[in-house]
């Protein structure tokens, strides 16, 4: 379980540029990123109520899902669907609410719900909000855009770095969009 990206963007673009490094920050999320604060950055959300707190702070992305996305003929690399840090060997979607994921030496991140993905997507390609939704066998919607998390710890996180993961006590609650 690793880190195989990690991007951010200073403005409101859904495309992140990659970068080598980037620096979490305790309560705000990633440093230099236009989603970083104590209150939702998002624009949709801010529309709504400015003073909601962030829960948004950090996104992250399971590579393999631009596996398979790529064996529908949709090639996305990280970064391209906006997400902050790009992890390998990890089954996101299905991680509980309020799990820690420990990245590099010491920063600490818990996970807040699922990224509730939206029509922008479409701008990269007019079929990738379709592909990361799907149905299990009950009907349920199964978001895979990847997870949002808030800081517990700061420091920074290179790519390579090794991903550890904390559950929370039981019983587990699954993870809603937020």
């Amino acid at each position: 379980m690793k880190v195989e990206a990690v991007s951010k963007s200073p403005t409101h673009t859904l495309i992140k540029k990659n970068e080598n490094q980037i620096t979490l920050l305790k309560g705000l999320g990633v440093e230099g990123d236009v989603h970083q604060g104590l209150t939702v950055k998002h624009l949709s959300r801010v529309v709504k109520d400015p003073t909601t707190p962030n829960i948004r702070q950090v996104h992250l992305m399971p590579s393999e899902l631009f596996e398979e996305l790529a064996q529908k003929g949709i090639n996305i690399n990280p970064g391209e669907m906006g997400e902050n840090i790009t992890t390998s060997g990890i089954d996101l979607i299905h991680l509980p609410l309020h799990t820690i994921l420990k990245i590099g030496a010491e920063t600490k991140i818990q996970i807040t719900g699922l990224r509730n993905p939206c029509s922008q997507l479409n701008k990269i390609n007019d079929q990738l909000l379709k592909a990361v939704l799907d149905k299990d066998e009950h009907g349920t919607i199964i978001r895979k855009a990847g997870i949002m998390s808030v800081v517990l710890k700061g420091g920074e996180i290179n790519v390579g770095d090794t991903i550890e993961i904390e559950f929370p006590e039981k019983p587990h609650k699954n993870l809603e969009p937020v």
